[in-house]
């Protein structure tokens, strides 16, 4: 029988609203760099929790047999550099379980317990759950469980602090580390490594400061004005929308257009990735940016790559939530969703990737609550965010001459390759013979870079399981979540993209979203090679002259390959390097680091 949370969560909207002057919510703060003395002290735990917790002891009174079996918090390792009590106060009493599925019952179980204690779900497979909780939650949670999952549960994050693991995603938790921080904002990283801002490193992205550690928008933003201001021949920034907050939803689109040519030209083949549609996914944020400069650089001097970007058009969206992605660096590194108002007062925000209007589902159970993580929302496209990419993708095609060919949209964690349908597996896409061939292409193509295993599969499976009654795919469930409403669904259906992949990048659960800041070049090249072979693949599929200066898969790969044909992982980089300008740019050089300086202080 499933519990019903309307009625603690109308008494809990009551209290908080009886409450909201003794406990005024703290404004959007920097969690590295807190005020050192607040004028009215925050509560250790959010107003939430706090009530959260004394409903569900009130309701579900915690049983001695359970109060033992929560795993104890690792303590921080004082030698290194600590978290500050921000982020302790926030995070120090949580921990992430992963829990090993065997039954459909076990899914079912653990579902309607999550969905009923508001819990936080990472990720999910066909044999694993990983939740996010407080310590005090754990024995409330094991007590709705069925005698299966009391035992199936092991703590993640190497068993590490998560606050600890959290500061050590940010730049500045490096400071002890490397003399070259600077002492100010986090919001400035770009300055990280040198004092004075170089504009002449390397091509390869590899020894690039900008790809050493995860960069926010305030660093994100001058560097897309700064590649479309460098490298004016194949790249232009594009601005596809506003954020509820205002903020531009902005991006890049790399690709030589004929000039000259009195002829009228056909659509232009296009090729959209994007990323960040969660907020806490920072490693999908850092690919994008990743490919588009791989892109951009190996442009006349690369001859397969010249001769890609002269077929078709990428247009590289590295941020489509930028509200929620500012939010995780000035406050929550663990948000989800955008920062739009809901009905619940207390409860911002609406999961994107739920949002849009293929179908959406957001009147089933799992996704009505204004409070979960994965809300859709209370009508398909409310949020702003969704409802601007999918008009700027339409506008794009009905009247700017593109023909959109393929999609990959890029999120952590788990390393999949998933093609349509998300919201259900009783139905079969168009095409899905074709589907699966690139799929397990870009599977082998993955391996063959850094020899990580990514699985190939439909969106829907893991997510969904048979009905007792049954195994016809007619009996199937949502085991998890709802799964409409997605972007992979809509721009495959609704758009006519043949060819839409959703990617969730590394890794397998060791970190999850706090993947170290050591992986993203790594993963940065093995999607890379990912997209090189997805280019190939749609060139063959619609007929376009073979490239005849060399096949690029073979060549963006002979670099990562060793000599016995297997894959070799690379270190973590420690070049101190900045963003390069080519010798051959005619770009006033003075005047362009001026220019990002003046930005960066801004």
């Amino acid at each position: 029988m499933r519990l019903s949370i309307a009625p603690w969560l109308a008494l809990s909207s009551t209290l908080l609203a009886d409450s909201a002057l003794a406990f005024p919510s703290p404004a959007d703060q920097n969690p590295l760099h807190p005020p050192a003395a607040p004028s009215t002290p925050w509560p250790a735990k959010p107003q939430w929790r706090k009530l959260s917790n004394f409903l569900i002891e009130s309701v579900w009174p915690q049983r001695k047999e359970y109060c033992q079996k929560a795993p104890k918090s690792p303590s921080p390792d004082l030698a290194r550099n600590a978290p500050p009590a921000s982020l302790l106060a926030r995070y120090g009493g949580d921990v992430v379980l992963r829990f090993n599925i065997s039954s459909t019952d076990d899914a079912q179980s653990l579902a309607v317990a999550a969905d009923t204690l508001l819990l936080d779900i990472w990720e999910f497979s066909h044999d694993w759950v990983d939740v996010r909780l407080s310590m005090d939650i754990v024995a409330p949670l094991l007590g709705l469980l069925p005698a299966s999952l009391q035992n199936a549960h092991t703590p993640l994050l190497r068993e590490r602090d998560l606050a600890q693991a959290i500061y050590e995603t940010y730049p500045a938790s490096r400071q002890a580390q490397d003399q070259s921080l600077f002492s100010g904002h986090v919001s400035s990283p770009f300055t990280l490594r040198t004092p004075s801002l170089s504009l002449k490193p390397r091509d390869d992205p590899e020894g690039n400061a900008f790809f050493a550690d995860y960069q926010p928008l305030s660093v994100i933003e001058p560097w897309i004005r700064l590649m479309s201001s460098l490298f004016t021949t194949h790249v232009r920034r594009v601005v596809v929308g506003k954020s509820h907050q205002g903020r531009d939803i902005i991006g890049l689109r790399v690709g030589v257009h004929p000039t000259n040519s009195d002829k009228p030209q056909p659509k232009r083949k296009t090729i959209l990735i994007m990323g960040g549609l969660h907020a806490r996914e920072w490693v999908s944020t850092s690919t994008v940016n990743y490919i588009a400069y791989s892109l951009i650089t190996a442009y006349g001097k690369t001859p397969a790559i010249t001769t890609l970007l002269e077929t078709f058009d990428f247009v590289l969206l590295p941020t489509v939530n930028p509200d929620g992605y500012a939010y995780t660096w000035e406050t929550d590194r663990l948000w989800r969703k955008n920062r739009q108002q809901t009905s619940f007062r207390f409860c911002q925000g609406i999961d994107l990737d739920r949002n849009f209007d293929y179908e959406w589902d957001g009147l089933t159970t799992t996704a009505d609550n204004p409070c979960s993580e994965s809300y859709a929302g209370s009508t398909p496209f409310e949020a702003v965010e969704s409802r601007a990419l999918a008009d700027w993708a339409k506008n794009e095609s009905e009247h700017n001459n593109v023909e959109w060919v393929g999609l990959l949209d890029l999120h952590s964690y788990s390393q999949a390759i998933l093609y349509p349908y998300s919201f259900s597996c009783s139905i079969e896409p168009p095409g899905l013979e074709n589907l699966e061939e690139l799929a397990f292409g870009l599977q082998k193509a993955i391996r063959v870079s850094h020899g990580h295993n990514y699985e190939a599969m439909a969106a829907c499976e893991g997510n969904f399981a048979v009905s007792k009654s049954g195994a016809s795919k007619k009996n199937l469930f949502s085991r998890m979540e709802a799964a409409g409403g997605s972007a992979l669904d809509y721009f495959h259906h609704d758009l006519g993209v043949r060819y839409s992949y959703q990617i969730k990048l590394r890794d397998r659960g060791t970190y999850g979203f706090l993947l170290p800041r050591g992986e993203i070049v790594p993963t940065g090249k093995e999607i890379y090679d990912a997209v090189l072979y997805f280019a190939e693949f749609l060139r063959g599929v619609y007929e376009i002259d073979s490239i005849n200066d060399m096949d690029v898969k073979d060549e963006s790969m002979m670099k990562s390959e060793s000599e016995d044909g297997s894959a070799e992982v690379e270190p973590e980089s420690t070049t101190e390097d900045a963003v390069q300008i080519p010798e051959t740019s005619d770009v006033d050089e003075e005047a362009a680091e001026d220019s990002l300086r003046q930005d960066l202080r801004r």
